[in-house]
C-alpha cells in the first residue's frame, strides 16, 4: 500500500477547513495511519523547501507563512495515493484548479493553497522520514 505525506497548511488551519479536507481524503477511502499536530520550525522548512532556495522572493514567505501557526501533519496510505491526492488537491495556483478540487474550492493563492502532499513515491518517503523520523 502506498503512503504519502500530507501538510494541513495554516490558511486551511486558521479558516477552520481541516474537517472539510480530511473527509474528502476519507471519501476517497485513504486511511490515516499517522498524524500530529506541529510548529514548524524554519530550519525543519527550509530543508523542506530546500528545491525552491533560489527563487529569492518566494523561498522566506513561504517559510514565513508555513511556520506562522501549527498545521496538521499526515501520513495518507491508499492504492495510488499520491497520484490520487495530488489530483483531488488540484494545482498548486489555486486561480488553474477546477472546482471541485481542494484547491479550486479553498485555495486563494500559490502559497495559500491549503495542502502540501508528495509528489512522488521518493518524495513521499522523504517527507515521511522529515517529519515523522524512520
Amino acid at each position: 500500500m502506498e503512503k504519502t505525506l500530507v501538510i494541513l497548511k495554516p490558511d486551511c488551519m486558521e479558516a477552520k477547513r481541516v474537517g472539510k479536507v480530511i473527509s474528502r481524503f476519507e471519501g476517497e477511502g485513504f486511511n490515516i495511519v499517522d498524524c500530529k499536530l506541529a510548529q514548524l520550525s524554519a530550519g525543519v522548512l527550509e530543508e523542506h523547501y530546500s528545491h525552491i532556495r533560489q527563487l529569492e522572493h518566494v523561498f522566506p514567505m513561504l517559510v514565513e507563512f508555513m511556520s506562522s501557526r501549527p498545521v496538521l501533519v499526515m501520513i495518507l496510505e491508499g492504492e495510488n495515493v499520491i497520484s490520487r491526492v495530488r489530483e483531488l488537491l488540484g494545482p498548486t495556483d489555486p486561480a488553474e484548479a477546477a472546482e471541485g478540487t481542494i484547491r479550486g474550492d479553498f485555495g486563494v493563492d500559490k502559497t495559500k493553497n491549503v495542502v502540501h502532499a508528495s509528489d512522488s513515491p521518493e518524495s513521499a518517503e522523504i517527507e515521511i522520514n522529515r517529519f515523522f523520523g524512520a
